[in-house]
């Protein structure tokens, strides 16, 4: 079975910035979408980026330009780049698979932490 591992999480101060990044434990054949969700205590899980196969990104409304998603489909690798992160980006983040038969995997997550 696959296993997506999640790295990169940690604790910053505001205006810092934070790479993380998520890889299958076991090779893929194909994946369609990448992406990134990040939930906070009392709130819904919520779309923080995704990124489909060829390129093509969708950000959540609440990114305006600090985040980036990319890929990296030889390694079955997504990384989600964040700058000018901000106290109400602290949550555990979630990264997320789904292949081209609509098979989706899920990482366990990694705490990030902004103080202000």
């Amino acid at each position: 079975q696959v296993q997506l591992v999640e790295s990169g999480g940690g604790s910053v101060q505001a205006g810092g910035s934070l790479r993380l990044s998520c890889a299958a434990s076991r090779s893929i054949p194909s994946i369609y979408v990448m992406g990134w969700y990040r939930q906070s205590p009392g709130k819904k899980r919520e779309l923080v980026a995704t990124i489909i196969s060829g390129g093509r990104t969708n950000y959540g409304d609440f990114v305006k330009g600090r985040f980036t998603i990319s890929r990296e489909d030889a390694s079955n690798t997504v990384f989600l780049q964040m700058n000018d992160l901000k106290a109400e980006d602290t949550a555990v983040y979630y990264c997320n698979f789904v292949g081209w038969d609509s098979t989706s995997w899920w990482g366990q997550g990694t705490q990030v932490t902004v103080s202000s």
